[in-house]
């Protein structure tokens, strides 16, 4: 058994932290798996003559390699271990957490039944205080995933039958899939714990709610380090109350500061601790602005499935959890979405640790049923309710290019009134972020307009990017299967969302590692081009089965892309006013002359002054040009011209700019080549 004093960083649920009294069951578990369903009939639970003839480890699906069972397509698993009581938890209740498993969930013990929970994204519990005997007792739970997923929520994993989009799926995670613990807390107990900055960014609004027989008679102080404590009344449970900070200190990605919360709840049952976190951060909206602490903020964001090689959906631990942060933020990336995965609450608070900004949307359906529907909408107050608190999470989404609305949002009323009645019930529950309905194409009602498009054609790529730019009417194209393309506009008829933010959802090109990085570096330029757009999404951080488009390979190795990812999605970057030709070869030149316009698009709070410089050696200018950018501002273009060295045919030309400290905030480069004939692109001068 886990010691009773882990580190932080193991204890499940730093966002509402009882780590006082918790109690690890990840491990060894004995396993029976139910091909057939016959162990409910057969009553396992209650046979303690049973030989159980697998061990598997827990929290891993068991489809992956590091489950140490690797079962496909299997739809009920039965768990088993022993468990007992610690001596000093004598007095309190005995509860049993389980941050996740796909899909249903039934807990016996000792034989005796004490629930179960349905979803297979969101954490849930059962009080097993009272089925508990002295000493060794045995905890049993069935876990049900339909090989059918398509009408129950299950993002991207496999369905059979397929769902439409199952040529973008990988292997399920089946079974429990995050941490399971025990806890001992009071019979009456802090059930939950909000938090939320208020609008002047002054204060901390907390929201908390008592369970138990004695709430009403239950006495609870809130307090914050180094701002004091004050007692709030509770009614029926529940209370509210402003706590003011002094000289506060604003979260934002530059300096991510976190504020500690702690609830501490005294009854006739005894004491009970929980211990929370919050950012004074403000995320909104205005005009065709995204603001963060009312300042301009451009989304420089990454595609994240939360997958793992050797254990799907489960983080191989928590280290991991962090690791996949840092490399986000290393890869020059200041927010990742999350993809159709509510993510294991570690990740989230290294997301706010680190400064990271998350645009978070759940899992999806496969199908459209009204009861599909219902199940999807069902996740959205869990949802909210564990991870509201987060100050990363700047952006909640819903659907993903109307996967689980069959593709038909833009003709039908009834999908169309799904994805409004989900926009509302979602806005309802969190008013304090921005929300993007459907991300991709044909939004219904959303507070921010994004688009997804991919081509590996870089010419036309740009082309309909300036479309998208100047024009929302603008019709786009997707390819959905081999034989699917599917047109599509911003939003449905009579929809009126001029005005709103834009920005592009997803993107990226190219079939290997070397052309992926050539398109990362072309394509973001042309994003950064128009000052209209909020930010990106590329598509993806890191590869996963099949699907080969991450920066990092799976294993979370940054691939040779002949770029640096870092200084491509950087706060300040160089903008050719040219279409490149193809990886190894940008621009052309019939007689080694070049003259092209290059710009700066410069978001950062303070302006930029220094030179723009060019070479055909880093640390030998050939040419140089006074450079000023106003904060969150795209320059006007400056020339750049060269010669090719004298028997040179092929040339890289290094472009970049140096601040007053003689550092450089952007760089990039041109493939430059000799050439005959007639100007093949643009730049193609001479």
């Amino acid at each position: 058994m886990a010691s009773m004093h882990p580190t932080t960083d193991d204890y499940p649920r730093p966002d509402f932290d009882r780590s006082h009294r918790w109690l690890s069951l990840n491990g060894d578990w004995d396993f029976s798996p139910d091909p057939d369903d016959r162990g409910l009939d057969e009553n396992w639970a209650r046979d303690a003559s049973r030989r159980w003839p697998l061990r598997i480890t827990v929290p891993f699906p068991w489809e992956s390699p590091r489950s140490g069972v690797g079962y496909q397509q299997l739809p009920v698993g039965w768990y088993r271990r022993t468990i007992a009581r610690p001596a000093a938890w004598a007095d309190e209740r005995v509860v049993l957490h389980v941050g996740a498993a796909m899909y249903a969930c039934q807990c016996w013990v000792n034989g005796e039944l004490l629930g179960e929970h349905t979803g297979g994204y969101l954490p849930f519990s059962f009080d097993i205080t009272d089925a508990l005997r002295d000493g060794e007792g045995v905890l049993t739970l069935r876990v049900e995933t339909p090989l059918d997923k398509r009408f129950i929520p299950h993002g991207k994993q496999h369905s059979q039958p397929p769902d439409d989009y199952d040529g973008c799926c990988f292997t399920p995670s089946s079974g429990i899939w995050q941490p399971v613990w025990l806890e001992g807390r009071p019979a009456t107990y802090v059930e939950r714990l909000d938090l939320r900055p208020t609008a002047d960014l002054a204060s901390i609004d907390v929201d908390v709610r008592v369970a138990g027989p004695r709430r009403d008679e239950a006495h609870l102080i809130i307090s914050v380090p180094d701002h004091g404590s004050r007692t709030i009344d509770l009614t029926n449970g529940a209370g509210t109350l402003t706590i003011p900070i002094d000289r506060p200190r604003l979260w934002s990605p530059r300096q991510p500061h976190l504020y500690e919360v702690e609830a501490r709840l005294t009854s006739a049952d005894g004491e009970d601790r929980v211990r929370g976190q919050t950012g004074l951060r403000r995320i909104e909206t205005r005009g065709d602005r995204i603001l963060l602490n009312g300042e301009p903020v451009y989304l420089r964001g990454v595609l994240d499935q939360g997958f793992w090689p050797e254990s799907g959906y489960a983080a191989p631990d928590g280290a991991a959890l962090r690791r996949d942060v840092e490399l986000a933020l290393a890869a020059g990336y200041n927010l990742v979405r999350k993809h159709i995965k509510f993510e294991d609450p570690r990740w989230l608070s290294w997301a706010d640790r680190l400064g990271l900004l998350v645009w978070a949307e759940p899992p999806c359906t496969g199908r459209y049923s009204r009861e599909a529907i219902a199940r999807y909408e069902a996740q959205l107050a869990l949802w909210t309710a564990r991870d509201g608190n987060h100050p990363s999470i700047v952006l909640w989404g819903l659907y993903n290019e109307e996967w689980g609305l069959d593709w038909r949002v833009g003709e039908d009323t009834e999908r169309q009134q799904a994805v409004e009645r989900a926009y509302d019930r979602l806005h309802a529950l969190d008013d304090s972020r921005p929300i993007i309905d459907n991300s991709g194409w044909w939004h219904v009602k959303t507070d921010i307009l994004d688009w997804h498009y991919y081509d590996n054609n870089i010419g036309r790529w740009a082309q309909v990017t300036e479309a998208l730019a100047n024009d929302a009417a603008t019709w786009f194209g997707h390819g959905l299967g081999k034989d699917h393309w599917y047109e599509t506009q911003l939003s449905v008829e009579g929809r009126d969302h001029g005005g709103l933010p834009l920005m592009n959802g997803e993107y990226g090109g190219g079939d290997t590692a070397l052309e992926r990085g050539w398109h990362l570096r072309w394509q973001t330029q042309e994003l950064r081009r128009h000052p209209e757009m909020v930010g990106y999404i590329y598509t993806e951080l890191f590869d996963i089965e099949h699907e080969l488009c991450g920066i990092y390979t799976d294993a979370r190795v940054m691939k040779d892309l002949d770029c640096d990812p870092a200084a491509v999605n950087a706060e300040t970057v160089l903008i050719f006013d040219t279409i490149p030709l193809h990886r190894g070869c940008d621009v052309v030149t019939s007689n080694g002359n070049v003259r092209i316009d290059v710009r700066v698009s410069h978001q950062h709070p303070e302006p930029f002054s220094g030179e723009l410089a060019w070479g055909w050696d880093r640390a030998l200018p050939v040419g140089r040009v006074t450079c000023v950018v106003a904060p969150f501002e795209i320059s006007a273009p400056m020339t750049l011209t060269c010669t090719l060295p004298a028997g040179v045919n092929h040339e890289r030309l290094h472009v970049w700019v140096s601040d007053q400290s003689d550092a450089r905030p952007a760089s990039t480069y041109l493939d430059v080549v000799r050439g005959e004939g007639e100007p093949a692109n643009s730049a193609m001068l001479g």
